[in-house]
Formats: C-alpha cells, structure tokens, sequence
C-alpha cells in the first residue's frame, strides 16, 4: 500500500500517543521477576570462567593446562591462545575453564600456568608527542580545510598556513587552548555473557544483547553452522551502552564448550573482565586556535586532535569538530594513538560526547576572554535558518529552546562574568551550556500482528528492549490504532525466531518499531472496518476506533463494540505483516533533532570538589509516544553525563599499562547525592504528528560534558581542560593561576 496511507493522529484525536504510561515491565522488574542473561540457570549447567592475561604487552612463551585438568569439577579445558601469539592488552582470554560450580572454574582458572616474554607498552593517550616519538601514532587519521583554494603555482599546505595566520591576525579576539576527554568504560550494571545449550543440532543462546535478530549469524558463521540453527533469546539485559551487539569470543567459547561436553554452558564475564574487555569509549585531546570578529562570531578554526581506541586504531572522527558550529574557515587534523589498551566500542553517540566537550569549550573560553555572555556567543554563532553556522538542527530550533533553558535555570538571574562570582567562604558557583544534535533514523523493522475473534490483540517482533520501555511503546502504538487500553495488548519480543528487526544502536529502534507496528496496525484496521462497515451498511473509510468501539466517526450510537467488531473476523485470527525497511521516507517517523543543556554547580576552591546544583535539558524530540519513558532517556542521559563530566576515567598504570581501578570499588561512579536538581523539557512547538518519532536515547548524554565544564570555568575563571574534573585538577588548575 502507499504511504499516504498511514499516518498518526493528530495531537488534539490522539488518545493514547504523548500521554504517560506506567512501564509493562515495571512490576516484573521491580519485584525481581524480570529475568535477565545472567538469571538464566539450566539444568546440568556448566560454569566457564576465562584467564585473562595480567600485562598490557607480552608474547606467550608456554602455554600449561595440566594444572586445570586436576582440579576436582573441572570438566573442560581450553587455549584461546597459542604460544608465541602477541597480547596487546591486559585482560585479554587466553584460556577457558568450565566446571561444575564457579569456585572450581576459578580454582581451575588459577592453576593454569604461563610464561610470557614482556614488551613494552604504551598507554599514554593523553601525550602526543612521546606518541609520535615511539612511533605510536597511525596515518590516516583524517583531515579537513575549508579556506580560500590556492594558484596553481601555490603549494597547498603552504598556502594554507598563511591563509589561516592571516585570518587569525584579522580576528578581534583570538583564543588558544588545550582541552581533553578521558576513556571510559561501558560499565554495564549486567556483564557481558550468554548461557547456551544445544538440543541436537540446535543452538539455543540466552545472550545479553542489543541485537536478538542480528547475533545468530554470528554464532552460525563462527560454528560453521546455518542462522536457522541457532535461536538467540534475550527478554531483559541489564545495560548495553553500544556494547553488546556480537556474541564475542567469550560466547562462541561457551558454545564451542557446550558441543563438546553435550551440558549447558554460562560463561558471564566476572566484574573485572566486564571493565577491562566489556567495552570502553575512546579518549580524545585536542589543540586549538579559533579566532573571532569584534561581535564574537568565529571567523576561523584551526586544531589538531587525537586519542586512541586501543591496540586497535581508531578515535573521535574530525568530521564532528568543531562540534555542531561550522565556521566559515576551518583546519582539523585528526591523528589516532595506538596504545596497549583493549579495543574501544560504540559508546552512547559515538563521537559526540568528546567532540562536544573538546570544541564547546573553546567557544565558551572566547565568551571569556571577550568578557560576554556565553548564551550570547553561543547565539551569535548560530546564525539564522538562512545562513546557519552549524549543522544538525536548525538554528531556530536551537534559539528557542535557549529561551526555555534559560527561564528553566533562571540564567540572567544567575549569570556572572567568567570568575566574577560571589564566594560564599571557599565555594564559588557558575553556569555553563552546551548545544547536540544526532540523527535517530527508523530502523528496518518487521512484526507479525494477530486479532483474535475475541478481541485480543497481540504482536511478535524481533525487537529488544535495552531499559527503554519497548514493550510499552509497542503497546501504545497499537492501542492508539484500535481504540484500546495499552494494558491489554500482549507483546512478544526477545528471539531471533521472530520476525526480524534492527539492532538496538544509533537511537534507530523507536522509530523502526513504530513504522512496523503502525503500518500493521492501520492494516488490520482496515480490514476489521471492511466487515463493520458491511454489517452496519456504512462506509468503511468513515469508521473510526476509539474507546473499545469501531463507530463511525462521531456517532458512537453507530458502531460496535471492539469485541463485536471482532467477531466478525471468524474463526481463526486476523494475522498481518508490518515492515519498514531503513531509510524510506515515511511520515510515521522522521530524522535530526537538536538539544540545549545547561548546568548550576558549586566549586569547592580549598577541595577542589564540584557539585552540580541544577542541570537542565531541553530536547527537540518530534512525535512523543510515552512521555514518561521518554523523560527517562533524558534523566538517565543527565546522569551518565554527570559521572564521565565529574567521576569517570579509565586509569592506567604508565609504566606497565594496567587498568588499575577496573574493579567498582576503585572505578569512581556518581551517587544520588552527586546528581543535584536535574530538569527536562521537551522542545514540542507544533503538532509533532508531521515530523514523526525520532529516537531519543542518545542525544542527551552528548552536552553534559561541555556544559558542565563551561559551568566550572565561569565559577573559577580558569579552565579545568580535562574531563572528569576531579577535585585534583581543579586544584591543580587553580594553583597554575595562582
């Protein structure tokens, strides 16, 4: 059918879309009936614990797994590694055990012997210039110049070292600066793992995913079987961040195990292994000379960044600095570190959170040195929907939802010249702001959707739900098309066995699931409406649902009941396909959103400790399906930016290379006393029902970096250039101005 055919309702008709709904999956998992990977205990099961190698660089000399056989519960033994093989980051697997308790997989863990050869490691992402002396560095980085094209007789780097010195030189204002982001870890609250089983020559995986319809070919192409063989199931994961899209080494393992020994086999990271291995986002540094003309307006932008993903080459793209702004010249060299450290994964908008806290500093440090206003700076650089300075959203979309940041924060009440302050004994306090953007495009989606004759209604889809409220936004969808409580409707999801949706990244999987569950939904209308209306002698197409009834619209004496309507379907129940597929143009969903972040917080000069007072979202969203899930994207966005703005950081031991707070007891986290006043707002100007849905999870956590940098600046003066802002830099920061 056309496109045109489908459509959401307008906001004043809508009678489930937008409002708020309790989460379908609150209860199970409040009361613990919710059981995610890691609950999952077969009968017979084995337990596989891994070692992982103690050093960041070493070679294997010998491998001896004698010591692991003897142990009393050990049933299996095996190399991931083989001698003279290079291990390029600690905690890397190098053999697996698999007992019948934990305690003998970790005994037996211990017994295995290995001698290695040490080399020398490189962890030091933040230094570029010993980098470059060790030959650490990687080509291919990338660059990008936007400035007037030289002659012919010119040469080009030449030309352009001149031509930015000169645009420089003509700047009224001109600012050079350092600033940097840390890596982090996923920190999953669920490690990474599976619990598998064959039965016969079928794979069965309970595995902790972000993509139940996408990892059974990962299993079958690793095992030398077909993807019909294997049957991924996944009803509840406990965090995912980006990092659980494949089934790893650690999952093909156990199911390389499970063959062999004909048991069950759970093989979940330990804590340890979850920190060093689970994932982490990549770190990046940059080096920057932006000037600026007499009203504040960036002229040009000239900077170099780096970072690492790991042993494995990678980092923030270039394509996203500066961030958001484009000014109208600009330099940006990207150069990627390879370090002894594991390899990074997708991390919440990928790129985003670094570029923005690595640029947006710069542009808040000229509203500095100009003595002005950031929020005017940030406005000045905007420009109009005309002639925009950035990319992403549209400048009025930013503009306006500045206005309502600032009278949610009470900005022009609270704002003072950077360091201008009044100290309240030794604690000063500051704003800050940042601007996001991010794409959230549908994903390709398909659903199978069944109307029973007596009136149930359920769905099954090959979707996940990371935490977000799927099963509720699913639910909505389909109660909104037929008139009926969301409670009632009965969702499947969790198995590759279903019809096939998208992985769960990008902020894709709303938008996918509501294109497939819509269309089907408006479908299977149609064909109820096709019988109501020849029983009732009316015009199908005049029929509406709306509050348990197939009426025409606006004369509920002229209808049926749902479970009237339903009736006529006959014996067997209505069963009908929805299908989107990636980047069709739909007016069930649309792309592009913006946001405007600001932070309140209070600096501590004798500590050196920062507490954030208020911070304030507000986030262009298009169509709202579930209010309340979606506030929580934002509020648990707020909070991730908090901890890697103030608490977060990978540390390695420069000498060796060890994570050395990989455990939770030394990997530093925010608690609810650190997270202050946080309030969220949705940017909604018009009837949202042209844009469609837009995925929302990842925006958020993009601005909290910059913002609450820029926050601590205006309350110190000075600049803290490297996130987190620990209570060490901010003294170490004040004690270089004084």
């Amino acid at each position: 059918m056309a496109d045109e055919i489908y459509y959401w309702p307008s906001r004043d008709k809508a009678q489930q879309l937008g409002k708020r709904h309790v989460r379908l999956d609150g209860m199970p998992k409040s009361t613990g009936a919710a059981k995610y990977t890691y609950d999952i205990n077969l009968k017979n099961q084995l337990i596989a614990r891994a070692l992982g190698c103690p050093h960041a660089h070493c070679k294997i000399k010998s491998i001896n797994l004698d010591g692991a056989k003897k142990v009393k519960g050990v049933v299996h033994v095996e190399a991931l590694r083989k001698e003279g093989e290079e291990i390029e980051w600690q905690g890397e697997m190098l053999a697996v055990v698999a007992a019948e308790s934990e305690v003998a997989a970790a005994e037996g863990v211990n017994a295995i012997k290995i001698e290695y050869e040490m080399l020398e490691s490189f962890t030091s992402e933040d230094d570029l210039e010993t980098a470059k002396k060790l030959g650490r560095t990687v080509k291919g980085g990338g660059k990008a110049v936007t400035v007037k094209e030289p002659g012919d007789d010119d040469d080009e780097d030449e030309f352009v070292d001149k031509e930015i010195a000169r645009l420089l030189k003509e700047s009224a204002y001109v600012v050079e600066g350092s600033y940097g982001i840390d890596a982090i870890t996923h920190c999953c609250l669920e490690p990474h793992g599976s619990t598998v089983e064959w039965q016969g020559n079928k794979l069965m995986v309970h595995l902790s995913t972000q993509n139940v319809s996408g990892t059974d070919e990962g299993f079958a192409k690793d095992l030398n079987i077909t993807s019909d063989d294997v049957e991924v199931h996944c009803d509840y994961i406990g965090g995912g961040f980006g990092s659980k899209f494949a089934p790893d080494l650690w999952g093909i393992a156990a199911a390389r195990i499970s063959k062999a020994t004909g048991r069950p086999v759970k093989f979940m990271l330990t804590r340890l292994q979850e920190q060093q291995l689970g994932g982490n986002r990549p770190s990046g540094y940059l080096k920057v000379k932006l000037g600026a003309d007499k009203d504040g307006v960036i002229q040009v932008w000239d900077s170099e960044h780096w970072g690492s993903a790991g042993a494995i080459p990678g980092g923030v793209s270039h394509t996203v600095v500066p961030y958001v702004f484009a000014p109208k010249n600009y330099r940006r060299l990207q150069t990627n570190l390879k370090t002894n450290t594991a390899q990074s994964r997708a991390w919440r908008a990928p790129n985003h959170p670094q570029s923005c806290a690595m640029t947006q500093t710069a542009i808040d440090d000229l509203a500095r040195k100009m003595g002005a206003n950031s929020y005017d700076i940030f406005l000045k650089n905007l420009g109009t929907d005309d002639a925009p300075g950035i990319g992403g959203a549209k400048p009025s979309v930013y503009k306006a939802e500045m206005e309502i940041a600032a009278k949610l924060m009470d900005w022009s009440a609270k704002w003072h010249p950077h360091g201008k302050g009044k100290k309240q004994g030794s604690v000063v306090e500051g704003l800050g702001m940042a601007i996001h953007t991010w794409g959230g495009k549908a994903n390709s989606s398909n659903c199978l959707l069944k109307i029973y004759p007596d009136g149930g209604v359920e769905t099954t889809c090959g979707t996940q739900d990371l935490g977000v409220g799927t099963r509720t936004v699913l639910a909505v969808v389909l109660a909104e098309t037929f008139g009926l409580p969301y409670e009632s409707i009965k969702v499947n999801i969790g198995s590759s066995k279903m019809p096939v949706s998208g992985p769960s990244g990008g902020s894709t999987t709303v938008g996918g699931v509501c294109e497939s569950h819509r269309r089907a939904g408006q479908d299977a209308f149609r064909q109820i409406a096709e019988l109501v209306g020849k029983k009732l002698g009316v015009d199908p197409a005049t029929l509406e649902a709306v509050k348990g009834r197939v009426q025409v619209a606006g004369k509920p004496d002229k209808g049926l009941s749902w479970k009237e309507a339903c009736t006529l379907i006959g014996m067997r129940p209505l069963e009908v396909t929805g299908s989107y597929k990636i980047d069709t143009p739909s007016p069930l969903s649309s792309q592009q959103v913006g946001g405007v972040q600001m932070a309140h917080v209070a600096v501590d000069t004798d500590t050196g400790i920062v507490k954030l007072k208020k911070f304030v979202a507000v986030q262009d969203i298009g169509l709202v399906v579930c209010r309340q899930q979606a506030e929580s994207q934002i509020y648990g966005s707020a909070v991730m930016g908090i901890a890697y703005a103030l608490f977060e950081q990978r540390i390695t031991d420069p000498k060796t290379g060890a994570f050395v707070n990989a455990e939770l007891a030394q990997y530093k986290l925010p608690r609810i006393g650190d997270i202050g006043e946080v309030v969220c707002e949705f940017y909604e100007p018009d009837d949202q029902r042209s844009r469609g849905v837009i995925g929302i999870g990842e925006p958020p956590v993009i601005s909290p970096g910059a913002a609450i940098s820029n926050a601590v600046c205006n309350a110190l003066g000075i600049r803290v250039p490297v996130l987190p802002i620990t209570p060490q830099r901010v003294l170490e920061a004040l004690k270089a101005k004084a």
